[in-house]
């Protein structure tokens, strides 16, 4: 990494405090370069928007629970348990999937030594970054660090925010919503420096979960903006246009547009994952070859004065597990490498169809005279039933949750727990031994934090609020619930036990 004269202001961080992660103390340092507002990709970037008529982004998305099994119940990752049990269930595929978190740092310089122009995504857990540091699996993080870190790689790697223990955001409490957000971005300068911190800019949100509630959605978009985020990927059968229709233009950046019951409103740039959820699209690289089919787009948004030209490229957004599954494991890396070397084939950075950033993306066609601003708008899938029965301008707490019990009474599909990648799955329906506990810790957390925070805000550099701040974060983990009753929700109850004593 290049230090910079604010780099040489600022702290050195180390990953891990007293074998804690480091995920607060220095929220000022953080909050000043998260929001730094300069163009990430624009200077470095060697595409030109007015050569391709469309463009593809992938995200490869990497996750493992933080769970109380380790010899002496010591908390451990489910990565190192894997290893440790390797005759249970899928165990014995530790091995490989270590090597999918890695081996994107042996891809792209392997690709751009031989002359291609990939790009690639990256979302990591916070539970996984610290994964790698308890196992002293410095070979990965070195890996990760060469394509982060290295100014040669930089134009081809893109990190993506998350929240930091994996908690999927419309049943995280609200007060904690920007908490994992910042622990993460936290983290993530202590391992990989601030200057890679200033260039995440776009979010990944755990299971492409997006709250529908009006008052949880504004304020997890107002988080994000605080945090410094310019965009957000979201599930395209998560959100409607405001007419309750589905989306006109799911290949082109929308606006993610809330309102709260207070009648406030906040938007922020939505990139959107188009429809489907299994690996195999990332696996295949169906995203390139879907991107082939499209063609320039010209949205009304493009027809105001002085824009100079009436079309920019369509963009199929596309992200999958990094590593689950055989197709990821297996069929990924040549899928990957022939799709980048098609493109060089085919010209390269002339090429008709080539790969992009989401950043990137955003970065070139605002360039080119686009607006956020002037973005088509969407909302929350299924806000409409909402909206339609309030008087906007007399938008108050009551009216919005009248409105909520009526349209659930008229339309019985119809509910407030947003949606994410999958409609089979709840994570709300029979969970109220986990949800219950997760609230209550979150509570005490703050009754016991917040007084003391008022007071002096370096109490966040202190032992015990760090070590209640990750089981706070810990317990809202979405796996103790994605895996259903059992060792897992055991697991949930273990970490409330332990984080209840803290407090």
């Amino acid at each position: 990494m290049i230090a910079t004269a604010t780099d040489r202001t600022l702290p050195h961080l180390s990953p891990s405090i007293d074998g804690w992660p480091n995920i607060c103390g220095w929220e000022a340092d953080v909050q000043a370069i998260a929001t730094q507002d300069r163009p990430v990709f624009l200077s470095k970037t060697n595409i030109k928007i007015e050569d391709i008529k469309a463009a593809f982004a992938i995200a490869l998305h990497m996750h493992q629970p933080t769970i109380p099994a380790g010899q002496n119940g010591e908390l451990i990752s489910n990565l190192q348990y894997m290893f440790e049990h390797p005759g249970e269930g899928d165990n014995h595929n530790a091995g490989p999937f270590a090597y999918c978190y890695s081996r994107m740092g042996d891809f792209i310089p392997e690709l751009v030594a031989n002359g291609c122009n990939p790009r690639v995504m990256l979302d990591y857990s916070g539970n996984l970054l610290w994964a790698f540091q308890q196992m002293g699996r410095e070979d990965i993080l070195n890996n990760l660090k060469k394509i982060t870190c290295n100014p040669e790689y930089q134009p081809y790697v893109e990190w993506l925010g998350t929240l930091w223990s994996h908690s999927v955001v419309p049943t995280t409490p609200i007060p904690d919503i920007k908490l994992h957000i910042q622990a993460w971005q936290h983290h993530f300068a202590a391992i990989f420096g601030w200057e890679a911190l200033g260039r995440v800019k776009g979010f990944s949100p755990p299971e492409m979960h997006l709250p529908n509630h009006p008052d949880t959605l504004f304020e997890y978009i107002k988080a994000l903006k605080e945090c410094g985020y310019r965009w957000v990927m979201v599930q395209e059968h998560s959100v409607e246009s405001l007419d309750g229709s589905y989306l006109r233009e799911k290949y082109l950046p929308n606006r993610l547009v809330a309102r709260n019951s207070h009648g406030e409103t906040i938007s922020i740039t939505a990139l959107i994952k188009t429809q489907g959820s299994d690996t195999k699209l990332v696996a295949q690289m169906q995203p390139y070859y879907e991107a082939k089919t499209r063609d320039r787009q010209k949205p009304g948004f493009l027809e105001k004065p002085g824009f100079s030209n009436n079309s920019i490229p369509a963009l199929v957004t596309q992200i999958g597990d990094g590593e689950n599954g055989g197709v990821m494991m297996n069929e990924f890396p040549d899928a990957f490498k022939q799709a980048t070397y098609k493109i060089q084939a085919e010209g390269g950075v002339k090429a008709e169809v080539v790969a992009l950033n989401g950043t990137e993306y955003l970065e070139l066609i605002e360039a080119a005279g686009c607006h956020p601003e002037d973005y088509p708008p969407c909302q929350a899938i299924g806000q409409h039933l909402i909206w339609e029965r309030v008087d906007l301008n007399h938008c108050t707490p009551e009216a919005v949750e009248k409105a909520i019990q009526d349209a659930k009474k008229e339309h019985h599909n119809f509910h407030v727990d947003g949606a994410s990648w999958t409609n089979h799955i709840s994570w709300v329906k029979g969970y109220e031994n986990v949800l219950e506990p997760m609230n209550q810790l979150s509570a005490k957390f703050h009754q016991k934090f917040d007084p003391l925070l008022a007071e002096n805000s370096a109490i966040t550099r202190q032992a015990d609020y760090r070590e209640a701040l990750l089981y706070n974060l810990l317990l809202q983990t979405s796996c103790f619930r994605y895996w259903g009753q059992g060792v897992w929700t055991d697991y949930a109850r273990e970490i409330y036990r332990r984080g209840e004593a803290l407090m």
